[in-house]
């Protein structure tokens, strides 16, 4: 009797405990094995906020710019250097063809002339001559078409015979031609037609002046002669000036041989170099290949009107082999990686949403996206790594 009782209460004491701590008893079953809570294995990233709430004052503070996706030009290109040079039909070389002495010099190295504009003065014995030898001939002339026109007066009055008006009809056309020798003499000397009509009533002094005029608009780059510089024939310095146009330049490149059959005239090259870029178009592939090098040079026009692109820089070329439209495109500064993914941050009424994104082709400073953005989003271009940081921080650091 005394055994069932110890028994009983040893039950009893059993259940007791067992109601005080009830995890133990799983402890106790056979076969059971406790349960230990553990967090949800979650997928990278997950659990993440998505957006970061911004207005539009803090987003100028950051300074955070915004572009709208588009549609785009894609294109494959060819990467070759290149070296900017003058257009060679803007570049004049001012030559002289007299001997003279340089009297005045009115243009200075670095200025900016207009055709037509003079930039020195020579004196030249031979201008003289030429220019005395002009007035010679013109008054010359003069009186012999004078004596002409009467002889012929009186011949049709029969005052006088025919022979004398037929000699002097011919007097008269050799006197017309040797004015006009005198006249070109002077042109080809470098006398303007307006400055040839101009010498009946110049001073005398002024008869051995000669005008160096600009044959271009544009910027004067070189000076050979100081005042005082005898120039011309005799091994003296013919040429004055240099004067440059640079309005338009010229980008040399050298393509390889193995690449030359992509290349064609008229096809689109994107100029680039330290802080600049710009758009060209090829105007001359050369047939010929440099010995050394095996490659070919191809000539691209670059307008230059801000006088921005110097010759002799440096450029790198991408010349557009294959191109196409693209549904989306956005600057390659919006794209971001996070988790292993691209992404963008896409504009919305309260600050920034992330957005994965699939992309497709690159170009220069554009990528397509194939996927997860829509034409007319605005996305932000740059300071996205704040973005992105906000995005990455704990929950309790919010």
């Amino acid at each position: 009797m005394k055994r069932i009782l110890l028994f009983i209460a040893g039950i009893a004491a059993g259940v007791a405990f067992a109601v005080w701590v009830p995890g133990v008893v799983t402890t106790l079953r056979p076969g059971v094995v406790a349960k230990k809570e553990t967090p949800d294995a979650k997928a990278p990233g997950s659990g993440r906020k998505q957006t970061v709430a911004m207005t539009d004052e803090r987003i100028k503070l950051a300074q955070i710019e915004q572009a709208k996706a588009e549609p785009g030009d894609i294109a494959k290109r060819l990467t070759v250097p290149g070296t900017v040079v003058p257009d060679a039909d803007r570049v004049a070389h001012v030559s002289v063809k007299l001997a003279g002495t340089v009297a005045e010099l009115r243009k200075n190295i670095g200025d900016d002339v207009v055709k037509g504009d003079v930039l020195a003065v020579l004196e030249s014995r031979e201008v003289a001559d030429a220019k005395s030898e002009y007035l010679a001939a013109r008054l010359a002339n003069e009186l012999q078409q004078d004596l002409a026109s009467r002889d012929k007066m009186l011949w049709e009055g029969r005052a006088i015979p025919e022979q004398q008006h037929i000699k002097s009809r011919n007097a008269a056309a050799q006197s017309a031609m040797r004015f006009d020798i005198a006249r070109q003499k002077l042109m080809a000397l470098g006398v303007e037609e307006r400055e040839i009509s101009e010498i009946p009533k110049a001073s005398e002094g002024s008869l051995r002046q000669q005008y160096i005029r600009a044959p271009i608009s544009g910027r004067l780059v070189e000076r050979k002669v100081e005042l005082g510089t005898a120039v011309g024939r005799d091994n003296l310095e013919t040429e004055l000036f240099v004067i440059v146009d640079l309005g338009r330049v010229w980008v040399e490149l050298s393509v390889p041989s193995a690449d030359l059959a992509l290349v064609r005239e008229k096809q689109g090259v994107d100029i680039s170099a330290r802080g600049q870029a710009g758009k060209a178009q090829i105007m001359f592939v050369s047939p010929l290949l440099d010995k050394e090098t095996r490659a070919a040079r191809v000539v691209a026009t670059l307008e230059n009107a801000d006088r921005a692109w110097r010759p002799g820089t440096f450029v790198t070329a991408a010349i557009a082999l294959a191109q196409r439209q693209a549904a989306v495109v956005v600057p390659a500064a919006a794209i971001q990686t996070m988790d292993g993914r691209k992404i963008v941050f896409v504009r919305t009424t309260d600050g920034f949403e992330k957005r994965e994104v699939n992309l497709g082709e690159r170009d220069g400073g554009l990528v397509e996206v194939l996927s997860g953005l829509s034409s007319g989003e605005t996305v932000a271009t740059t300071n996205t790594f704040s973005l992105k940081a906000e995005l990455t921080k704990p929950a309790d650091e919010d």
